[in-house]
């Protein structure tokens, strides 16, 4: 039986929306008193250190897993430590593997796997909604449902609206919710980074916002209060922003997400060309930077997504319109984005530990990580005056393809295996 008794944290609490410390008592697992003051019971291991906050589990909402098919990029173990590293307790993975989640034997093979790695993470399923994810044939949906998936997507455009359409109606009884990335790829020119100025400025192809906006108009037209959830993935320009308000306003169900490095970089920032900043969709200009951090405030976005895309060395070492999209962030997310927004006081803790941990869970329809008492010790602890350098050794992702290889950062999760051995 352990018992830890952590004295003096400050407790996040997003459901209760209150911020103020107190000692929290946690035996076994599940959480057995939060006072302002608790007295040790015997044997008790006291983590005397200083300054720790303390939340819900984070929850991510869509992540890549290298493994099967390109375990070179990333296994199941390895990402499952980057989460733990990461402060997430709740992974939820895109059908990206080889082959591809678009079948019920894919997801029996995949669980059985998960149940050999040693983490507690509790990780979901992406069901795709079409067969390869190749967007021309729907998959077997009704099949996958009953596999357990938390949901649908192709983590990817899909390019017939009529077959979307039909997703929609084929999809309602089931009440799962529906991952979209919105782009016409016809309206994209090949670009690689978000047509503007800078775009002109560097020489690089430019995407038009066009391509996002067009779609989200489309399939906000394909919408109505009784189609089932849709979530609209990886949000990227001003416009979309305002889409995604006037959405939400005709009382349509829908939730939308930006990643953590849509609101951290800009076009601006190519200037050195880095490939670990070739994502898709591309880095907005500086105005829908603006955009997406305001509407994370006001809550038109409701969530943050890692989208934690890992590649190899190799994948990235080439030229920044031929490198693959994608960058690593279950490790980084946190300490970032804490020091960007909230140590500068443009977000409160709460707003960011929200959009990482409650809102994630509710867009995906599931019962979002408590900190009560008789509640499972699905916490996330971390010390946002913690120092550390991100290198290779002190990333547990088996890839590094980052813009923050070799930077130092502060603040760092302290995992709970981590703070019982050192107290």
């Amino acid at each position: 039986m352990t018992t830890v008794l952590l004295p003096a944290v400050r407790l996040l609490d997003p459901i209760r929306q209150t911020d103020g410390v107190a000692d929290v008592l946690v035996q076994d697992g599940m959480i057995q008193a939060i006072a302002p003051t608790i007295d040790a019971p015997p044997d008790t291991l006291i983590c005397d250190r200083p300054g720790l906050v303390m939340g819900p589990g984070l929850v991510d909402l869509y992540s890549t897993s290298g493994e099967p098919g390109y375990e070179s990029r990333e296994t199941l173990d390895s990402l499952l430590n980057a989460a733990v590293a990461g402060g997430f307790t709740r992974l939820t993975l895109l059908p990206h593997m080889q082959p591809p989640m678009d079948s019920p034997a894919m997801a029996t093979w995949l669980r059985s796997r998960l149940q050999t790695c040693a983490s507690a993470v509790r990780v979901e399923l992406w069901g795709a909604l079409t067969q390869g994810l190749e967007g021309d044939r729907m998959a077997e949906v009704a099949d996958l449902s009953e596999a357990g998936v938390m949901g649908f997507t192709d983590g990817q455009p899909i390019a017939q609206l009529n077959l979307l359409h039909r997703l929609l109606d084929y999809l309602t009884p089931y009440g799962k919710p529906l991952a979209l990335w919105c782009c016409d790829r016809t309206l994209t020119y090949g670009g690689t980074a978000r047509e503007g100025q800078d775009s002109i400025r560097l020489g690089l192809p430019g995407h038009p916002a066009m391509a996002e906006t067009a779609a989200i108009a489309a399939v906000l037209e394909c919408l109505t209060p009784a189609s089932p959830p849709v979530h609209f993935m990886r949000i990227s320009t001003a416009r979309s922003v305002e889409l995604i308000q006037q959405g939400k306003q005709r009382g349509l169900p829908m939730t939308a997400s930006t990643t953590w490095m849509h609101l951290l970089w800009t076009t601006a920032d190519l200037e050195h060309y880095d490939p670990n900043l070739r994502l898709d969709p591309p880095l907005g200009t500086p105005a829908d930077r603006a955009a997406l951090v305001q509407a994370i405030a006001t809550g038109v976005l409701d969530a943050i997504a890692v989208d934690h895309t890992p590649h190899t060395y190799e994948d990235k070492t080439v030229a920044f319109n031929e490198a693959p999209p994608g960058a690593i962030g279950l490790e980084l997310a946190l300490p970032l984005l804490w020091e960007a927004f909230v140590a500068t006081s443009q977000w409160d803790a709460l707003t960011l530990w929200s959009c990482l941990s409650t809102h994630p869970a509710l867009c995906l329809q599931q019962e979002p990580p408590q900190i009560a008492v008789g509640q499972p010790a699905e916490l996330t602890l971390f010390d946002p005056h913690a120092d550390w350098t991100v290198t290779r050794p002190t990333l547990q992702s088996r890839s590094h393809n980052t813009p923050y290889l070799g930077r130092s950062l502060r603040g760092r999760v302290i995992p709970w295996a981590q703070l019982v051995r050192e107290s």
